[in-house]
């Protein structure tokens, strides 16, 4: 992937999907203080990223994300029920998922493996942590794995 980045001459597109504009602002942060260039995006519900992933009206012109940071917790459609959609369309399915929930039960964890998430972590509660995951987010999934291309 970092390979591809680096070919396009582009910034890792990442998106969160995150309704709690605390956790997306310390996400925000944390990925501005990362290695690899990054363009972040926030939907703040399911269906705002369903919209953006489809590119759908304003999101038309929308680049597809290298990586979906997902909440579990999102108002009316759940985080659960957009990881399944994107992971039955043959169009998104490639995108890595990562799961990035407060929640630590296993029913949530096994859930989300069970819809093929990519990684499940839970939610670091300050910007040092919170930093850390990003590293080593970054450092997974765009340095070492080897993923398809998108678009």
């Amino acid at each position: 992937m970092v390979n591809l980045l680096i070919r396009e001459g582009r910034a890792a597109e990442i998106m969160l999907v995150e309704d709690n504009r605390g956790d997306a602002l310390l996400a925000s942060r944390a990925f501005r203080q990362a290695e690899i260039d990054n363009n972040l995006t926030v939907a703040e519900t399911a269906e705002t990223a369903l919209s953006m992933l489809r590119r759908e009206g304003d999101y038309a012109g929308m680049r597809l994300p290298d990586l979906i940071l997902l909440d579990l917790n999102l108002p009316k459609m759940s985080g659960k029920e957009l990881l399944s959609l994107i992971k039955n369309d043959e169009g998104l399915r490639h995108i890595p998922v990562i799961i990035l929930s407060s929640s630590a039960a296993e029913l949530d964890i096994a859930g989300s493996y069970g819809l093929h998430a990519n990684a499940y972590i839970v939610k670091p509660l300050n910007l040092e942590n919170f930093t850390d995951v990003v590293r080593s987010i970054e450092q997974f999934f765009f340095m070492l794995a080897v993923l398809p291309g998108g678009d």
